[in-house]
C-alpha cells in the first residue's frame, strides 16, 4: 500500500492518451506530469525526480525504448512501464521492454483496472524496495559502529618497553570477529598476553569477545595470572549456550626470573623460538572454555623464556587457511617464524605467505597473530 504521494511521468505524443492516463492515475492522489515528447520528458526528469515513467513506444523524436534508457541514465532507479498501440507484435514488445529494464508492458487501448493494478503494484514494490534499502543501510551503519567498537577493544598493534617488543596483526573475516587479543604490563616488571578465539562469527561472537576482554582486564587484581584470567573468562560465559565456547592462550612473563607462565585452553600450540633458532612448544593445558565444561580446572604450566627469544601466538584462521592444495598448516607458519626478521616484519611475512598460498585477498576465518620478543641483553 502506497504510504506517500507518488510522482508519475506520462510520455505520449497523443494528447488524448495523456489526458486519459492522467485522469485515471490522479484519482489515487498521485502527482502526474505530462510530456508530449521525449525532449520535454527528459527536461522534466532532470528537474524533478519521478517514481515511475509511463512511456509510449512510437514517438517521432525518439522511440520509447531509447527514451527509457535515457530516462534511466538521468534518474537511476526510475521504474518504467512501456505502452504501445502496436497489436501486431505484442509479445516481442513485451520481451524487449523487460529485457531492456522496464517494469512491464501495457498495450493500448488499455483497461482502466489493468492500468491501475499495474501502476499500483509497481509503486508498492518500489516502496518495499526503498524500505529494504533503508533498512540495509541502517544495518550497515550499525555494523560499522559495532566494528569500530570492537576494534576499540584492541590495544595498539605495537608495544615496546621493559626490554620487550610485542607485535600483533588482526584481520576479521566479516564485519565483526570472534578473535581478540590483549596485553598489559604486570607489577612484576613483565607483561601478560592473551589471544582468544570465540566460536562462530558475527554479532554474537563479537559480544563474547567483549566479555573476554573485560575478564582479562579485571584480572589486574591478580596481576594477570593466566589461570585467574582463564577462570574469570570461564565464569563470564557460564550462562552462555555450550556452543558459544572460547579457546585461548594466556601467558605472563617475569623477565627477572626468565619464567613464562601460561594456560592454553584448547587453543593452537604456541611456539618459542630460541636464540639458536630451535623451537619449543607450549601445548594445550586443558579443554576449551565452555559452560558445558565449567567444572574442569584451568591448569597453568611454567616454562622458560630467556633473553633473545621470541614467542608466537595465533588463531586457527592462520593454519587452517585453505587452497586447492589443502590447509596452510603449522609447518608453513613456522618456516616464516624462523626467519631472521623483526617482530612486525615477521608477522607481515606470515600474512603475505597465507595470501600467496590461498590466492585470496581476504580470509575465510578471523586471523590473529602476535609475537613477544625479548631483547638479547
Amino acid at each position: 500500500m502506497e504510504t506517500r504521494e507518488s510522482s508519475i511521468l506520462v510520455v505520449d505524443d497523443d494528447e488524448g492518451v495523456l489526458r486519459a492516463v492522467s485522469r485515471i492515475l490522479a484519482r489515487g492522489g498521485r502527482r502526474v506530469a505530462e510530456a508530449t515528447g521525449p525532449a520535454a520528458a527528459l527536461e522534466m526528469a532532470r528537474a524533478t525526480p519521478f517514481d515511475l515513467a509511463i512511456v509510449d513506444v512510437r514517438m517521432p523524436e525518439m522511440n520509447g525504448f531509447d527514451l527509457m534508457r535515457a530516462l534511466m541514465e538521468e534518474r537511476p532507479g526510475l521504474d518504467v512501464i512501456v505502452m504501445t498501440g502496436n497489436a501486431e507484435e505484442p509479445d516481442e514488445n513485451l520481451l524487449r521492454a523487460i529485457d531492456e529494464g522496464a517494469y512491464y508492458f501495457i498495450q493500448k487501448p488499455f483497461d482502466r483496472r489493468v492500468m491501475l493494478a499495474l501502476v499500483g503494484r509497481c509503486l508498492e514494490l518500489r516502496r518495499l524496495r526503498e524500505e529494504r534499502e533503508e533498512f540495509l543501510g541502517r544495518v550497515a551503519r550499525e555494523l560499522e559502529e559495532a566494528r569500530q567498537f570492537q576494534l576499540g577493544l584492541l590495544p595498539p598493534p605495537e608495544y615496546r618497553g621493559r626490554g620487550l617488543s610485542i607485535a600483533a596483526r588482526y584481520s576479521a573475516s566479516n564485519e565483526l570477529a570472534g578473535d581478540i587479543y590483549d596485553y598489559a604490563e604486570t607489577d612484576a616488571g613483565g607483561v601478560a598476553i592473551l589471544v582468544a578465539d570465540v566460536a562462530g562469527h558475527g554479532t554474537s561472537a563479537a559480544m563474547v569477545t567483549a566479555v573476554v576482554k573485560g575478564a582479562f582486564r579485571a584480572a589486574y587484581v591478580d596481576d594477570f595470572e593466566p589461570r585467574k584470567v582463564a577462570e574469570r573468562i570461564k565464569e563470564g560465559i557460564r550462562e552462555f549456550d555450550p556452543g558459544r565456547f572460547v579457546t585461548l592462550c594466556c601467558v605472563r612473563l617475569d623477565p627477572a626470573r626468565d619464567v613464562l607462565e601460561f594456560v592454553n585452553a584448547g587453543h593452537p600450540e604456541a611456539y618459542v623460538r630460541g636464540v639458536d633458532g630451535s623451537l619449543r612448544t607450549l601445548e594445550s593445558t586443558g579443554p576449551i572454555l565452555s559452560s558445558a565444561l565449567h567444572d574442569f580446572p584451568c591448569v597453568q604450566e611454567v616454562g622458560r623464556f630467556s633473553a633473545g627469544e621470541s614467542l608466537l601466538l595465533y588463531t586457527d584462521g592462520v593454519t587452517e587457511a585453505r587452497s586447492p592444495r589443502g590447509m596452510f598448516g603449522t609447518e608453513r607458519l613456522l618456516d616464516v617464524f624462523r626467519r631472521d626478521l623483526g617482530p612486525s616484519a615477521r608477522l607481515d611475512a606470515v600474512l603475505e605467505a597465507v595470501h600467496a598460498f590461498t590466492g585470496a585477498e581476504s580470509f575465510e576465518d578471523d586471523v590473529t597473530l602476535l609475537t613477544l620478543d625479548r631483547d638479547r641483553t
